[in-house]
């Protein structure tokens, strides 16, 4: 050792420095500088650190974001379609909580809203409750009315065809009223007399219809308005009575056949089984002078005196004195405006003759008076009968109110709509303000969605109708105004017209929409019944029984069902706002309702009985019936508005086409017309399996599109992620003084959605393609030149039967080249018009390989 002391160390104690010497000045110059390093050190990083955060942030700043087509689109297909997403209402969990919103409380007070002053289509009254129908809409949609004037607009000016034409722009909801001018008429006065054999009258008849204070609705309105007929024509009539009981084509063959002569009489038709103006159309064609149509309680089943149940409003049977009011415009011939057949009825539009009105007058009666005329008949003394049915006709503006939910698909659009119009100055608590109140109780489900952050896939138009009962008008003009748009954007339409009359669901629609009627149907309760569905209500019939019925009414009754399908769904015929969207353009189309049995109390339809008395306390009383057809309603516009793959089955389609195939070669046997049905038979099988074919592609295309987006959206998060760390690789470069450049080819994906538009449409390729090709089906049976006679009707798949009106003709046609024409020429040129629809839709929705 050299002497110095050294420090001691003791051997495995936990403290290297057990001993402390006194520190040198070189030491403490080491300990600051040690320390400043630390320190500098620790706010550097912190520096970077911050400035690190405040440059990823900048970069990802929610303020302002640069808009891409894709975003939004994108979203729209992870919000409804994706089982996994948590931030948004998924389709599922959409109609969930859409389904707890229709309730009976809020429906009753909607209805007693509507029911409760009359609002016949161009009165005050009308034009108030199209007011009040839009500020519902802006009410429950979020819409935020502008100041000024309300956005009603004139049909045909820049604002009314840019409110509609640029629906596909639309990023928030919208609500506005077009208005549209047809030629509407009102009563002036009427009569009707008995003359005995000099001329003189020997009976006069009360047209009015009588009540007391029992239903004060109907004691106060009973005689606010003269019974007539809309769209009637104006004058006198004087002749002889024929009774045709009800007027159809082959009661009157019938009675041609047994040598009676119409010319310059006065027909007796009994309303039922076809159109009542169709009854005045064959009465005119024949001669006749009038027309005088009367309802028979012999039509309300077993709900009659006969049977002991009281008149209406001391019971459900029918008061002897009620009258069915209605238009008697010929609907198989066109709809609408009779004086612009084919073109909107804007209020400087030409006019032409309407061709679709009858040229002698007419009045309904009621039993009583329609009572006395058939004893008459039935004496040996003759008499003639006088009619007077004076009217305004006039050009009168009508409101159709049009509401917007935008979608994220702008092109592609879900229209839904009724008619809000009553029937002359009575009240309509079933027509048509059930269905206005179910359509109410559905728009406040959707309003509750939007307020949850839902956003439907596809658009919703929501139309309120004006003037359907003069002829579904309305619509028609709408339809007739906006028909390319339609034909470029609607996929499908969804109708509601009476909601409630009675216990039966009836279900009719386009066959490619039977299967999601009926699945719907069966996801919602049935509203009276514990255990049951919706579904099961078409099974109802009534409580009310007795042993005195008719049988032809009963026939009638049976054969109604034999329309159905193998679903239980009708053909549409004619008769509600559905008939330009189907018949004319191509839409697929449906409507539902509960309508009256023969077992029911006794529904006063169009008459001053139609009353919010008569509904709560016959119609529906607990309103359970209104919020079932609300919730169907809505969740048929959810499945259409926000399924992936449009819930159209055209196999089921191409196999009722088959079905009307056996029909019509029935029909031609029985008439023993020879023509070769096999080619049209042929491109059936054909078409039957290429829609199979398509059935496949449509599962491979959701799977495949499904795979995509989810595989997109996990990439896009990762390639999000990778984003972040390469600027945070160049703010750390940067600050060393170097530049490293993040080259914009390497950004796949974008800030917000983390996908470019290129990437996202590649993905919903297949998806569009094969909802193409869905839409194209119905739209395959339109033609040009439309059904011979009536050339405004132009689906060669399905048309309102020429003397029916309301039901369905299917295959129209064959059909009536057979059944009136009976030319073996005339048939084979209308199978091959067929055929050659049917092979052009073979080639559209073909799978090519």
């Amino acid at each position: 050792m050299d002497g110095k002391q050294l420090p001691a160390v003791v051997v495995g104690s936990t403290s290297a420095m057990a001993f402390h010497p006194s520190p040198t000045q070189g030491a403490r110059l080491v300990w600051a500088y040690l320390s400043t390093k630390r320190w500098l050190r620790t706010s550097i990083t912190a520096l970077i650190v911050w400035t690190l955060y405040y440059c990823v942030q900048s970069s990802y700043s929610p303020q302002e974001p640069e808009a891409h087509v894709g975003q939004d689109l994108l979203q729209g297909y992870f919000q409804n379609v994706d089982k996994d997403c948590k931030d948004l209402l998924c389709g599922r969990e959409a109609e969930t909580l859409f389904l707890s919103i229709p309730n009976e409380e809020s429906a009753l007070a909607t209805s007693r809203l509507f029911a409760s002053e009359p609002h016949m289509a161009g009165t005050s009254g009308d034009f108030e409750t199209a007011k009040s129908f839009l500020a519902i809409l802006q009410s429950e949609l979020g819409i935020e009315p502008l100041p000024g004037d309300l956005p009603i607009f004139r049909a045909g000016t820049r604002e009314s065809r840019s409110a509609t034409l640029n629906i596909p722009s639309y990023t928030k909801p919208m609500a506005w009223v077009d208005t549209y001018f047809p030629i509407l008429n009102t009563p002036l006065n009427h009569s009707l007399e008995v003359l005995g054999m000099h001329g003189n009258p020997v009976w006069t008849a009360d047209l009015e219809e009588m009540s007391d204070e029992t239903d004060p609705y109907a004691a106060m309105y009973a005689t606010a308005t003269p019974a007539w007929h809309a769209l009637s024509r104006g004058g006198e009539a004087l002749g002889k009575l024929v009774n045709v009981h009800y007027g159809r084509k082959q009661d009157y063959d019938a009675l041609l056949e047994a040598g009676v002569n119409f010319t310059g009489k006065i027909v007796l038709a009994r309303y039922g089984s076809n159109f009542r103006g169709l009854k005045v159309r064959r009465a005119q064609e024949l001669g006749a002078a009038g027309v005088l149509i009367y309802s028979d309680p012999r039509d309300d089943g077993t709900v009659t005196p006969k049977n002991g149940y009281k008149p209406y409003p001391h019971g459900p049977a029918r008061n002897p004195t009620s009258v069915q009011r209605g238009n008697v415009h010929f609907p198989s011939l066109y709809p609408g405006d009779p004086t612009t057949p084919g073109y909107p009825s804007y209020e400087e539009s030409v006019r032409m003759e309407g061709l679709s009105r009858p040229t002698i007058p007419s009045l309904p009666i009621s039993w009583k008076n329609a009572e006395v005329l058939l004893k008459r008949l039935n004496d040996t003394e003759e008499f003639a009968v006088r009619l007077v049915n004076n009217v305004d006709d006039k050009i009168t503006p009508i409101w159709n109110v049009i509401g917007v939910i935008p979608g994220h698909i702008s092109d592609e659009v879900v229209v839904v709509g009724g008619h809000r119009d009553e029937f002359i100055k009575v009240l309509g608590a079933s027509d048509p303000s059930s269905g206005t109140t179910s359509m109410l109780e559905a728009v406040r489900g959707f309003g509750e969605l939007l307020r949850d952050g839902w956003k439907p896939l596809r658009s919703i138009v929501i139309a309120s109708w004006d003037a359907e009962e003069f002829g579904l008008i309305g619509s028609t003009e709408w339809g007739e105004d906006f028909t390319e748009w339609i034909k470029d954007h609607v996929v499908a339409y969804v109708n509601i017209d009476t909601s409630v009359s009675g216990s039966r669901l009836r279900t009719s629609a386009s066959p490619s929409l039977a299967h999601l009627l009926m699945q719907t149907a069966t996801q919602i309760p049935h509203p009276t019944s514990e255990g049951r569905t919706l579904w099961d209500a078409r099974k109802d019939s009534g409580t009310l029984f007795g042993d005195d019925i008719d049988k032809e009414v009963l026939n009638m009754d049976y054969a109604a069902d034999l329309s159905e399908d193998n679903l239980g769904i009708r053909p549409l015929g004619s008769g509600s706002d559905y008939t330009v969207f189907l018949q004319y353009i191509g839409v697929p189309s449906a409507e539902a309702c509960f309508t009256s049995t023969l077992h029911d109390p006794v529904y006063h339809y169009h008459s001053v009985f139609d009353t919010q008395r008569w509904q709560e306390l016959y119609g529906d009383p607990t309103f359970s019936r209104h919020v079932a057809i609300a919730k169907h309603l809505g969740l048929q516009v959810l499945r259409l508005s926000g399924d992936l793959i449009l819930p159209l089955n055209t196999t089921h389609y191409s196999l009722q086409l088959e079905a009307y195939f056996d029909q019509v070669v029935t029909l031609a046997a029985a008439a023993s017309i020879n023509v070769d049905f096999s080619p049209l038979r042929d491109s059936i099988y054909n078409l039957q399996a290429a829609s199979l074919d398509l059935d496949v592609e449509k599962a491979e295309a959701e799977h495949k599109t499904r795979a995509a987006l989810k595989f997109l959206k996990r990439h896009g998060q990762y390639c999000r992620t990778t984003r972040t760390t390469r600027v945070i690789f160049c703010e750390l470069w940067k600050l060393i003084g170097k530049v490293f450049h993040l080259e914009d080819s390497d950004l796949l994906f974008e800030p917000e959605t983390g996908l470019r538009e290129h990437s996202l449409l590649k993905a919903l390729e297949p998806v569009r393609l094969v909802n193409g090709k869905l839409i194209a089906f119905e739209r395959a049976f339109i033609s040009k030149d439309g059904i011979k006679g009536r050339e405004w009707f132009k689906h060669l798949g399905v048309a309102p039967g020429k003397w029916l009106g309301y039901g369905a003709t299917t295959f129209p046609g064959i059909t009536e080249a057979i059944t009136f024409d009976g030319d073996p020429v005339v048939v084979a040129h209308e199978i091959e018009r067929l055929k050659g629809a049917i092979d052009n839709l073979v080639e559209k929705i073909r799978v090519h390989t």
